[in-house]
């Protein structure tokens, strides 16, 4: 039964890859439980396969996953978590700048009781840009979503094997792992890690990726909170706006009854209209998507 999986995403990291094998070796050598490390290369353009292929020659415990692309870092994750046997998951970059050493105190802290425990990278070792995209990206995180931690995205990352199970990860839903875990009521909690100056390979994060950030954010709390009941989703925005345009509608046919004219608020009868049609709209998109969920509960269940 093996006790570790360490689940380590890698694009073009061939500089970094021997160190952090030979210090992850020594991190679960003093464990002393059986583990697993998996390597995914994620579309990796320079020597990094081929260094990974020495290493597993070497090492029985290593596993590697290679992707014929670039599939992005979600998709890297999840088929990494999806070969995973471990009781006890750990992710981990491949470019070193979080430190394998804290992996043992991470563990320890789900001895506490928690299922998931996020690092956080409390001294960044970043450029200015990098550590101010990530405050702001971090803050905003922490309001819409509700779950509370410094820094949602660091790397290193500690949790038990069902929370794994839970996890729908695609696009670039991974940097919002700590919120879906939450949001799936398991405990999460966060610890402060060292970090350590890039020295192999080029970021992969900034500015640009910031817009993409907020439309995953919102697919994050759509999937979490609505998933098992998007009726309540699309039915609460259509009766907002089927109520607006009610009171609008009404509004405009009160003064045409008791003055006789619109008094040139036709535009308000026409936006009224539109936001009552949007409703309208919208309550049924929730009906039909609880009709199609229920479809494939009903042929799940008959499955079993």
């Amino acid at each position: 039964m093996i006790s570790y999986s360490a689940v380590i995403p890698v694009k073009d990291e061939e500089g970094s890859l021997p160190i952090l094998h030979e210090r992850l070796k020594k991190v679960f050598t003093k464990l002393g439980k059986p583990y697993e490390v998996i390597f995914v290369d994620d579309g990796s353009t320079d020597n990094s396969v081929a260094t990974m292929q020495r290493l597993a020659k070497r090492d029985k415990h290593l596993t590697l996953i290679t992707f014929r692309a670039n599939f992005g870092k979600s998709a890297a994750l999840a088929a990494g978590l999806k070969k995973a046997q471990g009781e006890i998951v750990i992710m981990l970059d491949a470019d070193l700048q979080d430190d394998p050493d804290e992996i043992p105190t991470l563990i320890k802290k789900l001895d506490e009781g928690y299922d998931f425990v996020n690092g956080w990278r409390k001294k960044r070792a970043d450029s200015f840009s990098k550590k101010l995209s990530s405050f702001l990206f971090n803050k905003g995180t922490s309001f819409i979503s509700g779950v509370h931690l410094h820094d949602f995205n660091c790397g290193l990352k500690v949790f038990k094997n069902e929370v794994a199970d839970e996890l729908y990860l695609h696009g670039e839903l991974h940097r919002f792992i700590p919120v879906l875990a939450a949001k799936s009521k398991f405990k999460v909690t966060e610890l402060p890690v060292l970090h350590h100056p890039r020295k192999y390979g080029k970021s992969k994060y900034g500015f640009g990726r910031s817009w993409k950030g907020i439309l995953d954010l919102f697919t994050t709390i759509f999937i979490s909170n609505y998933m098992a009941k998007p009726a309540h989703f699309f039915g609460s925005i259509g009766m907002i706006f089927f109520t607006v345009g009610f009171v609008m509608d009404a509004y405009v046919t009160y003064i045409k009854i008791t003055t006789g004219t619109t008094q040139a608020k036709i535009p308000l009868l026409l936006a009224g209209i539109l936001l009552i049609i949007l409703g309208v709209q919208l309550l049924s998109i929730g009906l039909i998507a609880e009709m199609i969920a229920y479809y494939f509960y009903k042929r799940a269940k008959s499955d079993l």
